[in-house]
């Protein structure tokens, strides 16, 4: 049963860290291997993960690299639990990606993955990240409509045409990078990890 904070659904649908179906393995497995490219070449000092969910990317990431990394999310509960099982290298806070503070929050590099679509003010979400000043951002989300023709494809939430539960925006490959680009978002890099789409760029200062 999906789980609920103030009425909105908190984390995933679908714990990606216990997949059995093969090929769901491989498209997450993609997703990762973009991730850490993307990581990789920016060569981060600090890192801070913005809405880190049950922290599955966080503690991936802090395997990897060995800098400071923060990981907020909104969920008291999901926070609770990422306290409670680690590693105590992660500093998990929690924090609505609206509440952002450009003093605490800041890092070398922001990720923001499967975030924006569940947000009812995106553009503000954005914003907020935008605010924190980070040398390099990676943001993902779900490439539409590719990803309801696949749930569709599978059986999953046909009521709704296949929209996942939570998902209130919904971006094609190229109306995420316009959306992005509008709000001062230079895209550096794309990759398309099946289904997703992930960017990797700055925001322009003074735009």
């Amino acid at each position: 049963m999906s789980k609920q904070q103030d009425d909105i659904l908190i984390g995933n649908q679908v714990n990606k860290a216990e997949l059995k179906n093969p090929i769901s393995r491989a498209l997450v497995a993609g997703f990762d291997g973009a991730l850490f490219q993307l990581l990789r070449e920016a060569k981060p000092k600090s890192i801070h993960e913005a809405g880190c969910g049950e922290g599955r990317l966080a503690r991936m990431i802090h395997a990897e690299f060995p800098v400071s990394l923060r990981a907020t999310d909104f969920s008291r509960e999901l926070i609770a639990e990422n306290q409670r099982v680690g590693p105590a290298g992660i500093q998990f806070v929690c924090r609505s990606i609206y509440d952002l503070d450009r003093v605490e929050d800041t890092a070398d590099t922001v990720i923001c993955c499967e975030v924006l679509e569940h947000l009812e003010e995106p553009a503000r979400g954005v914003e907020a990240l935008r605010s924190l000043g980070a040398k390099h951002y990676i943001m993902s989300v779900p490439n539409e409509p590719v990803w309801r023709v696949l749930n569709c494809l599978r059986g999953k939430y046909l009521s709704a045409l296949g929209n996942t539960p939570g998902h209130l925006n919904h971006w094609s490959a190229r109306a995420f990078c316009r959306f992005l680009e509008a709000h001062g978002f230079t895209i550096l890099k794309q990759r398309q990890p099946f289904p997703w789409t992930m960017v990797y760029g700055r925001f322009t200062a003074g735009t």
